[in-house]
């Protein structure tokens, strides 16, 4: 098996990490209303892993009904706090009211990669990282959120990792590619299992 390897994605980040590895591939965001997806789940009691991983089999689905004998790689991401799931803040204010609830708590972030081929998912996995965030001021989130704007919007936990949020935190457990929503160290591995990259 030596398909065109597709990335159902348009995130920067993920990007990023497949380049870094040295893959070829595409990448074409998937056409899915995630809300769509994770309402009449979370309704239903689903697990934050089972919610992440069937936004993650979504997208690599749908990317691959479009692309004929190409390995799409699809994956997502969701946020817990003892039982509470969180979603990407929708303002500012949202930003604020997440970090507020974070602080000094320890989170954990299920990371999801899926593999479809011809429609078919072929291979699922979720990994996991648990991060500590130091006790934070109201004054302090403020002044943060004011720095890093509306790049606090684009993450689940309104925090960057790879950028200044990395001052939020006291301690993390877990890979940096779980964290950044790719889990590449099982994905590369499933890759050289079929042949898709060279092993």
């Amino acid at each position: 098996m030596n398909p065109k390897l597709i990335l159902a994605s348009s995130s920067p980040f993920r990007r990023m990490l497949m380049q870094n590895a040295g893959l070829s591939f595409e990448a074409h965001p998937a056409k899915v209303d995630e809300r769509l997806i994770e309402a009449p789940l979370e309704r239903e009691g689903a697990t934050p892993d089972a919610v992440a991983l069937v936004l993650a089999k979504a997208k690599a689905r749908d990317v691959s009904d479009r692309f004929t004998d190409a390995l799409v790689i699809g994956s997502d991401q969701t946020m817990s706090l003892s039982e509470q799931t969180f979603h990407k803040p929708r303002n500012m204010d949202d930003a604020a009211n997440h970090l507020a609830q974070l602080s000094g708590r320890t989170h954990r972030l299920n990371s999801a990669v899926a593999l479809a081929y011809n429609g078919d998912i072929i291979w699922e996995h979720v990994s996991h990282a648990e991060l500590t965030m130091r006790t934070l001021t109201v004054d302090f989130i403020e002044r943060h959120l004011k720095r890093v704007g509306e790049r606090a919007l684009s993450s689940v936990g309104a925090y960057q990792l790879e950028g200044e949020g990395l001052q939020l935190f006291s301690k993390i457990d877990g890979d940096y590619f779980t964290i950044l929503g790719l889990p590449m160290l099982p994905l590369l591995a499933k890759l050289r299992e079929l042949g898709a990259i060279d092993g």
